[in-house]
């Protein structure tokens, strides 16, 4: 017998009336008409059930943090940074993890049950890896939360940092940090980035760099990150994150670059939201876009992955966990508009982010975990295009949310008495392709 099977789903690859056995937290089987006997039966009513939404950027440490001690009045990357170094002294084990749980509620009912969160650990009482290791035992049976040892004063910048990183790497976090862009010359950044992939090859780490986060297209760090990557045999262990240098860079150096870093099958992990916020402030106009080339990494066969970065924190005010939002913002600003873009889009805040962290067990394959999420649209489009509501996340064979559809009143004569969002566009399968 079944614990439980989702009848009538659609999936992201646009199969329909497809049935999801569930058996002891694990996927059993996936097929039209699935006969046998479950302990719960969930009817998704043809919406899309895809597997749950992975945030492969993001800072926990700072988030829900937003006017502490003051605000970003000038909402740029250096003052966000100064404002946290502000914070840090003031900052107590307690309060990070209230703050922290508190975003995970959220995350979960938003269908957001994969996090990797950077953590600063340039403060030399590591509070904050405390703090985060603290939060990722509380949430590991609805959360896969990975932590990254992130020396956001710099590496070879910040005094005791070097210490600081294997003090941080010996507490427990997974993965190996770093921010060659901040560090004092372009010289020691690349020699931050050969100290750490070295770090990371002994210890037999994963890599997450904050990579040329800048809008200076002589900011070159990831083509040291590719070198050292091939050099450890660290291929497919090793994520730049931001990247945004590569949208001012020329075009000749780029295309010599992308095939680099297919060779060294780096993933590149944007961040739409606050790349688009961050970036260009020292333009008047043209202003530059700011989001690194996605299309272009996706064609040259990279892993390309969005995060959320920051929800509420001295970076950016906004946010809500809601990872349909960043892929939205990251369709426009990258122009993928196409019925293909789209798509491709949904893959960088599921599939594709969960392979840039290397996720175990993710998906919607048999003996894949039964993690889960419903939304409340008939394909991956629609779920951005509406931000559709999660109606069941499920996490492990069990719901861990339930949200009703979002449907509204309506009081004009002569017109239905209720809307819903998914009801007025034209169905999926009828429109044309690219």
């Amino acid at each position: 017998m079944l614990d439980t099977v989702i009848r009538n789903a659609t999936l992201p690859d646009g199969r329909r009336g497809m049935d999801i056995a569930i058996r002891a937290g694990r996927i059993a089987e996936v097929a039209p008409g699935i006969d046998a006997e479950a302990g719960e039966v969930i009817d998704a009513g043809g919406m899309l059930v895809t597997p749950p939404f992975v945030d492969s950027h993001f800072h926990m440490d700072a988030t829900l943090s937003l006017g502490m001690p003051r605000l970003n009045r000038s909402g740029t990357l250096l003052e966000g940074i100064a404002l946290w170094g502000e914070l840090k002294p003031q900052l107590t084990v307690e309060a990070m993890v209230e703050r922290a749980l508190r975003y995970c509620d959220l995350a979960v009912t938003r269908g957001l049950l994969s996090i990797r969160s950077h953590v600063d650990v340039s403060d030399p009482t590591l509070r904050t890896a405390e703090a985060m290791i603290e939060v990722r035992e509380k949430v590991a049976p609805y959360i896969d939360l990975q932590l990254v040892a992130f020396p956001q004063d710099g590496y070879l910048r910040a005094p005791g940092a070097v210490e600081l990183m294997d003090r941080a790497l010996d507490m427990g976090l997974d993965v190996v940090g770093g921010i060659p862009h901040f560090e004092r010359t372009m010289g020691e950044g690349a020699e931050s980035v050969a100290a750490l992939c070295r770090i990371a090859a002994e210890r037999g780490l994963r890599v997450d760099l904050h990579c040329d986060e800048s809008d200076d297209p002589m900011s070159r760090h990831v083509e040291t990150l590719a070198r050292e990557t091939l050099r450890h045999g660290l291929q497919g262990r090793v994520a730049g994150s931001h990247l945004t240098s590569m949208h001012s860079m020329d075009n000749y150096y780029v295309s010599k670059l992308l095939p680099l870093m297919a060779e060294a099958e780096i993933a590149a992990i944007a961040n739409p939201l606050i790349n688009i916020t961050l970036q260009g402030r020292h333009d008047t106009y043209p202003k530059r876009r700011g989001l690194t080339r996605v299309p272009e990494m996706m064609a040259a066969g990279l892993t390309v992955a969005f995060g959320h970065d920051c929800v509420m924190d001295p970076w950016y005010p906004l946010g809500s966990g809601d990872m349909l939002e960043v892929a939205s913002m990251g369709l426009h600003v990258a122009q993928m508009t196409s019925r293909t873009g789209m798509r491709e889009v949904f893959d960088t805040v599921t599939v594709n982010a969960a392979k840039a962290i290397g996720l175990e067990g993710y998906g919607l394959a048999p003996g894949c975990h039964a993690d889960l999420v419903i939304l409340q649209a008939s394909d991956p489009v629609e779920a951005i295009r509406l931000r559709a509501t999660r109606l069941v996340v499920m996490r492990r064979g069990r719901v861990v949310a339930r949200s009703a559809p979002a449907v509204a009143d309506l009081f004009v004569e002569g017109r239905p008495g209720s809307v819903d969002p998914a009801s007025y566009a034209p169905n999926a399968a009828e429109v044309a392709g690219d």
